[in-house]
Order: structure tokens, then sequence, then C-alpha cells
């Protein structure tokens, strides 16, 4: 008999809580987790899950967009963590950036007779058939990072993606004083990044500033480097500039730097990495809305345990943001640790 999933002792009594702010990084988990990596800098989860007593360990399918951002491997890393903890078969599995290679992954895991899966879309309207497949399986659903509107979702776990881009918008409007023109790298192939576009250029044009040319980096480091240095060049005299996810930043830092450009430029964008927070200490990226990644992990983990235990989960989970500054980066930088 497997050790009971039960409640972990001062975890929070809600299921699912919503953490408010950003937690600090624990200091005496011992657990390895993602593969070999140290859950020793994690931070500690706001809840656990209620959990069942089982026989065998549950099995969970987790299908991400891929395994080039440290965004989705930093909820890889606090999923592991808790499937670790709690005697949880995990299998993560790359969407390789394509909606279809992640619905075909769905329905392997739903054919294998996984307990539950946690999804993080590409395209939240191509994975609905797949995930309702499951839902018809009996098995349970959480969407993780995009939001899913479909009844066959168990839980959400997420952003309010348009909230953020109007938040970093507004953040540039007192910068520019509602004057300028914004380039925009990003990710066309992606609803999430799209919500975000939406969000940031309401914002901004409402402010009084004007969009200028949008490339498409498609959700990939290389292809966003590529776009964000044919705006630079097109582009000699734009002056600001917002990316929409972490591939979008990181290209856009390279292109940046490529160019020598950073006298020029403003940036502001989404999801710290090295680059970004580089960008941040020199001053010319002026603003990063940062996700709490971990417990995107967490949430979804604990929510698909209590799921595949037929345990209440709440449907929707929000998960807060930060805006992090030139002056602030400092209390953040335990994202890139680990």
């Amino acid at each position: 008999m497997k050790r009971p999933l039960a409640l972990a002792a001062g975890a929070c009594l809600l299921a699912l809580a919503a953490c408010d702010s950003a937690p600090a990084p624990s200091s005496d988990a011992e657990t390895e987790a993602g593969g070999g990596t140290s859950t020793a800098s994690l931070p500690e989860p706001s809840a656990q899950p209620v959990g069942c007593e089982t026989d065998e360990p549950l099995e969970i399918g987790l299908v991400t967009i891929n395994l080039q951002a440290l965004f989705f491997n930093q909820i890889n890393e606090a999923a592991q963590a808790m499937a670790d903890e709690y005697d949880v078969d995990l299998q993560i599995i790359s969407g390789n950036d394509d909606s279809v290679t992640q619905a075909n992954a769905i329905n392997t895991l739903v054919a294998d007779g996984v307990d539950a899966v946690i999804v993080a879309a590409v395209d939240t309207e191509g994975i609905k058939p797949a995930i309702r497949a499951a839902d018809e399986a009996g098995v349970p659903v959480v969407a993780v990072d995009a939001i899913v509107d479909d009844p066959a979702v168990d839980a959400q776990v997420g952003t309010a993606n348009a909230e953020g881009g109007q938040l970093i918008g507004e953040e540039l409007l007192e910068l520019s004083g509602g004057e300028g023109e914004v380039g925009i790298v990003s990710a066309l192939n992606s609803t999430i990044q799209l919500e975000r576009q939406q969000g940031f250029e309401e914002t901004v044009t409402a402010g009084g500033m004007t969009i200028g040319t949008v490339v498409d980096g498609r959700n990939i480091q290389e292809n966003a480097q590529a776009a964000a240095e044919n705006l630079l060049t097109g582009n000699p005299d734009l002056q600001y500039v917002y990316a929409t996810g972490e591939p979008a930043l990181i290209g856009l830092a390279a292109g940046v730097r490529s160019q020598g450009a950073q006298d020029r430029v403003t940036a502001v964008g989404w999801d710290l990495s090295d680059p970004a927070v580089e960008g941040l200490e020199e001053g010319w990226i002026a603003g990063v809305v940062q996700q709490n990644t971990f417990e995107f992990g967490y949430q979804a983990m604990a929510a698909a345990i209590d799921l595949a235990c037929g345990n209440p989960v709440e449907r929707e989970n929000p998960v807060d943001i930060q805006i992090v500054t030139p002056e602030n980066v400092s209390e953040y930088l335990y994202y890139l640790e680990g």
C-alpha cells in the first residue's frame, strides 16, 4: 500500500489557494526534480493537494509547449517536485510549439490510462478536441498558463494575460509620457501572446502612443532574434519595443545588442531570463512582466492530484504577476536560480 496523499502540515487549508506575492526561495527542500535539478532553491508552494490513498502511484501527464524556455521548465520543475513529494508518476512531454503534437500527446496519454492530464496549450482552440476526448474517457484535464475556455477543462491555472499586457503598457506610458511609436516582437501562433499583445496595444494607444511594425518570432528564440533585428534595421528611429514572451524578449535583447542599439531603444516585455536581467540592470529594458512560474506548476499538479482522487477542485485558479523594473530586479533573481 502506497502512503496516502495527505494535506501537508502547515499548508493552506484551501486546495489551490492563489498566491498573493512572490514567495521566498526554500532553503530546506531536499528532493530532486526535473531530471536531476535540485529543488533546494525552489520557493515553497502556497497550497498542497488533499490527495487520497492509492495502491499504486497516480500517473499524470504534463504536455508543455516546449523545453527551451525557462518559463516552461520552471513549471515542470515545480510540478515534478510536488509529484515526487506525493509519489506521483509524472510524464512530461514537449509539444515542440505545435498544437497537433500536443493533441497527439494528450490522446496517447489517455490511451495509456493516465489518471489526469495537465496541458499548457499552444493553441487554445486547436487543443479542444483532444481535451474533449480526454473528458469523454473520464480523464480530468488541467489547463495551465493558457486559458482554455471549454467545459471539458476541470481546472484552469493561469495569468490574466490581457491584463498583464495592460499593466506593462501603463508602465511604458509613464516612461514615454504617452508619445512615440512602439514596435512589437510577438508570437502570432500563440493565443496567450496575442492576448498580451491586444491588452498592451489597447492601453498604449488609448494613452496616445502608436503601434508600429509587428514582427513574428513564433515563440522561438532564434526566430525572435532575426525578427527583432529586422524590426530594428527597418525602423532605425524606433525608440520603444514590446516583447510578448520569453523567447521574444531574449531574441529582442540579442538583436538590440547585435546592433548596439541599447542607447536608443527602451524595451518592455514578459518573463525574466539572464538576457532580460542584464538589460534591466543596464537600464534599457524598463519593465518585465514576471509570472510566478513555480506556482503555476505547483497549483496545476495539486489540481491534477485532487482531480485524479475525486476531490473537489476550484475551476479558476489565478496566479498573480509582478512588474520587475531596474529598481527592484534584485528581489526576483531567485527565478534564475536552481
